[in-house]
């Protein structure tokens, strides 16, 4: 089944502006392009930054090559780019002399932001597609039907190929082939690892903490390795789309916490896949855990789909009270307590004296609490 994205991108190409597509590998950025081919009008040529033929053109700056190349075409797509070294230069050349419409496409924000950054300031379009999110399939499916997917979401994630996938031996299958071929080959790729084990090492830690503020020194106690590259290697992870990294929020309040970091995973199919857990969720320990990563990472996706300007933390005090979600919306505060089921007294009384305490601090603040029954309306 072909899933309609959020983007669309005959509204969001422009001339003189290169339309650049960022995203982790197979979520579907080229089929996003190819969909889009089908029912332009503009005359185009889709290449590869893959092939050595265009590498070569790009790499080579011929001012009479570049024209050649482009001549006769209204719109020029470029996938997979970052394979091309100094592409952002010769981008440039061609939207800065060319009447007509660019777009990119890579897997590895780090390095493209690198080529790209200085030569496209003010000529550049970015756009993040993340796996599938609720707001894309609820075009599909209503509001009952997609309660129902819930369960299998938190434990095989959303990916647009683990969605079409008919049987969960064949979700397994792909998770653990994304794990194997694709979640590190960027990082692999541009970096110099002595031992790229640890990466794994690192994520294998990340997914039994989701939810939990993190020690880089606990990580680098455990991993063998010094903090300064336990910190890089994080943030190598995160600009190749396999964590996300949330701070915590306060203005200054001396009773809260700030110098730790909760790490979530972009895909929660793609966390379980690297612990080798796909059991229901109704027989695991971490169904909280899950729910959490996935509510926070839907309203992450949510804030970079509608381009607005949230902000995402979390809050906690040094007495152990804790907000699991703060939005800041402009001038507004939104505080989530995130909970799989709401049904004990005392789990109740919990959230609500860490709703009051926040209230107290932050008065124009907005409380509401996400469970397995309302989420839906809460990611709306």
């Amino acid at each position: 089944m072909f899933y309609q994205r959020y983007y669309n991108l005959s509204k969001l190409i422009s001339k003189k502006r290169v339309l650049m597509i960022y995203g982790p590998r197979r979520v579907g950025k080229t089929t996003l392009i190819k969909d889009f081919l089908k029912t332009t009008k503009l005359k185009y040529k889709l290449d590869s930054g893959d092939n050595i033929r265009v590498q070569s053109l790009f790499q080579r700056m011929d001012f009479d090559t570049i024209k050649d190349y482009v001549e006769g075409y209204d719109l020029l797509v470029i996938d997979e780019a970052q394979q091309i070294k100094d592409i952002g230069q010769t981008l440039k050349v061609i939207i800065d002399e060319f009447p007509m419409y660019v777009i990119v496409t890579g897997s590895s924000s780090f390095e493209i932001s690198h080529q790209t950054g200085e030569p496209l300031t003010g000529r550049k379009r970015t756009l993040l597609l993340l796996p599938l999110s609720i707001q894309e399939l609820s075009q599909y499916y209503n509001k009952y039907e997609l309660k129902q997917q819930l369960n299998k979401w938190m434990i095989y994630g959303m990916y647009p190929e683990i969605l079409n996938a008919k049987t969960n031996k064949e979700k397994i299958q792909i998770l653990k082939e994304l794990v194997d071929s694709y979640l590190l080959k960027d990082v692999f790729a541009l970096e110099r690892l002595k031992s790229p084990a640890v990466l794994l090492d690192l994520l294998k830690l990340l997914a039994y903490q989701i939810g939990n503020e993190v020690s880089l020194n606990e990580l680098a106690m455990q991993v063998r390795m010094d903090v300064k590259t336990v910190s890089r290697y994080l943030d190598l992870l995160e600009k190749s789309y396999v964590i996300k990294k949330f701070t915590a929020f306060s203005k200054n309040k001396r009773n809260e916490v700030t110098s730790k970091s909760k790490y979530y995973f972009i895909d929660v199919g793609i966390r379980n896949a690297i612990i080798n857990q796909f059991e229901n969720v109704q027989y695991r320990n971490d169904v909280g855990a899950l729910f959490e990563n996935f509510i926070i990472i839907e309203k992450y996706k949510n804030v970079i789909y509608k381009g607005n300007l949230s902000e995402l933390h979390f809050w906690r005090t040094h007495q152990q009270k804790e907000i699991d979600l703060v939005e800041l919306k402009g001038n507004k505060i939104f505080a989530y307590e995130i909970k799989w089921r709401i049904d004990k007294k005392r789990q109740k009384n919990v959230i609500q004296n860490a709703f009051n305490e926040f209230k107290s601090n932050y008065k124009n603040s907005v409380l509401k609490i996400i469970h397995s029954e309302n989420f839906l309306d809460i990611i709306d």
